[in-house]
């Protein structure tokens, strides 16, 4: 007589293990934490970089001043390489009003082959110094997607590494069991006394 339980039958197999039950339903978790899991903790992730480098980029765009400033001086047509084969930056003096007023200059990186009186946009602090700007809503989301793709990289590589610990473990389990149920079987298929 066959019952059978959501599609499936109920099978009493006396060859299967506690261990290949554990190791089924181990499997199905796994699947689970990949296909849900991961992506969920790098959208998370995401998610949770996205709204705080929000949140900062626009606190230092209200503590930051546009400013356009005038190139005091041609800026070099090429830029010198370094020793090492890397490329400098290339700075040049830029002269602003700040906003009390008063005049200012600054170096600035900027392209190669500028002209003097070439004017360049500047932020500046509520000091006069001249900043970074803010970063765009742009880079922001990139870094936050790329944060969120390594986070669910991650949480696959942290998955993964754990089925195989539990994979490892579960099959020298297993071999101690067989070498149990040798030790027991062994004299009578062998005819040797132990």
């Amino acid at each position: 007589m066959r019952t059978r339980i959501r599609g499936r039958r109920r099978r009493h197999n006396p060859l299967r293990r506690r261990s290949d039950v554990v190791e089924a339903w181990w499997a199905l978790a796994v699947g689970v934490l990949m296909l849900v899991g991961a992506p969920l903790a790098g959208a998370g992730a995401a998610w949770w970089a996205y709204d705080g480098a929000q949140a900062h980029a626009a606190a230092r765009r209200a503590a930051q001043h546009h400013v356009r400033a005038v190139l005091v001086e041609d800026a070099p047509a090429t830029v010198p390489s370094r020793p090492g084969g890397g490329r400098r930056s290339l700075s040049a003096p830029v002269r602003w009003t700040g906003t009390d007023g008063t005049a200012r200059t600054g170096l600035v990186r900027v392209p190669a082959g500028l002209r003097r009186g070439t004017r360049i946009d500047v932020w500046t602090d509520a000091r006069g110094t001249i900043v970074r700007p803010a970063p765009s809503s742009s880079m922001i989301l990139q870094q936050a997607l790329a944060l969120g793709v390594f986070t669910a990289a991650g949480a696959a590589f942290a998955v993964s590494v754990a089925h195989l610990c539990v994979r490892r473990a579960l099959m020298r389990r297993r071999l101690a069991q067989w070498e149990r149920d040798w030790a027991r079987t062994e004299p009578d298929w062998t005819r040797r006394t132990a």
